[in-house]
């Protein structure tokens, strides 16, 4: 090989190497459950959207019980960047729709401006820092900072109107029995405050389940996974 191709073909791996995301695409479904009865069922999607962006999306709706009755659908929009393992926020869309209520929640990033703006329960704006996210991509945060060898998480996240530095830290492994499979995964608790638990197994860039302890035990528990990008 000329030395004019060896420079080229080893600067096509050097930014091959840069431009590789954390984590890959992928399509990843879970069961819902309410205090260990069934109750609906959420999909999450990661894809790449562009210009070095992605998009990430959680979408719940209620299959059975009371989920059901009420016609519970929850969808949760992210579109980042990634800054190393991190992901950076840009923008963030909530919308819950049942039976007898609808919610929304906007979170806007202007990294020109160094402001984060959110729309919840009136209209909020303040002033950005490095890194910041929101609290849909947090789970990305864990997830890619395990594979890269951490333990310790600490994740500005942007709240109603202001950024809060939110904890989490692994505790050990536990073996994991769900519908996708049995794992010997990695417990992640947050420390700052309770009532969010993940288990993350190294075969998946996912939590293999997740449990959400405030107001009753929410879990979800991984049924299937698939990579690669959605056509």
């Amino acid at each position: 090989m000329s030395l004019h191709r060896f420079f080229f073909a080893a600067l096509l791996l050097f930014a091959g190497s840069v431009l590789a995301a954390p984590l890959p695409a992928f399509t990843a479904r879970y069961q819902l459950l309410k205090d260990g009865s069934p109750i609906g069922e959420a999909t999450m999607t990661l894809q790449p959207a562009g210009d070095n962006t992605w998009t990430f999306t959680t979408a719940s709706k209620g299959t059975s019980g009371l989920a059901a009755f009420m016609s519970a659908n929850i969808q949760e929009t992210s579109t980042f960047r990634w800054k190393g393992d991190m992901p950076e926020g840009l923008a963030y869309d909530y919308s819950m729709d049942a039976a007898i209520k609808h919610k929304e929640r906007h979170v806007r990033f202007d990294w020109s401006a160094n402001t984060i703006s959110v729309d919840d329960k009136g209209q909020h704006q303040f002033a950005a820092q490095p890194g910041a996210m929101e609290r849909h991509t947090a789970i990305l945060a864990i997830a890619a900072g395990l594979r890269d060898g951490k333990h310790q998480f600490d994740l500005p996240v942007a709240v109603r109107d202001h950024i809060e530095t939110q904890r989490y830290a692994a505790q050990g492994k536990q073996q994991i029995d769900v519908p996708a499979g049995d794992f010997d995964a990695v417990h992640v608790v947050r420390t700052d405050s309770g009532g969010f638990e993940a288990w993350f197994a190294p075969k998946y860039p996912v939590p293999v389940q997740v449990a959400q302890n405030d107001g009753g035990e929410l879990m979800m528990k991984l049924e299937s996974y698939e990579a690669g990008n959605r056509e």
